[in-house]
């Protein structure tokens, strides 16, 4: 099963979009799944009200987790996260059209952007694209 289909399965059982992105980049990431979905579950639903799709902060989640020295007394790599997230936002941007939930899901204008599973699907894709150089 590739991580794309692993995400979509984990939202079709009941995670939101930001936990099934996190959590199939645990492997990745050296995190476990129950902390990790602990730790996605208030970013589902746009952080629970339609503001920044769940998928993308996701993103910046499995991003630090990556990128991240953990370095507590001289981090370093804020910088190296900030623009990796700068480059997944911008194509996640151009494949969407925007990163508000609300907006992808056309609540105010009844034209929807773009479903959950392909927000999911993308996000997915970008991480694999740019964290481990993995394209389809």
């Amino acid at each position: 099963m590739t991580r794309k289909e692993q995400a979509i399965m984990l939202h079709h059982n009941g995670f939101n979009c930001a936990q099934s992105v996190a959590c199939s980049f645990c492997n990745v990431m050296g995190a476990d799944p129950e902390t990790t979905f602990r730790l996605a579950e208030a970013l589902g639903f746009g952080m629970g009200n339609m503001g920044t799709c769940g998928a993308v902060s996701a993103m910046a989640l499995v991003t630090g987790m990556k990128i991240s020295d953990g370095n507590l007394d001289h981090p370093t790599t804020k910088k190296e996260c900030y623009q990796m997230m700068q480059k997944l936002i911008a194509e996640f941007t151009d494949k969407n059209g925007s990163i508000i939930c609300r907006e992808i899901k056309g609540v105010d204008t009844g034209k929807v952007l773009r479903s959950c599973d392909g927000c999911i699907e993308d996000a997915v894709e970008l991480l694999d694209k740019y964290l481990l150089g993995i394209e389809e």
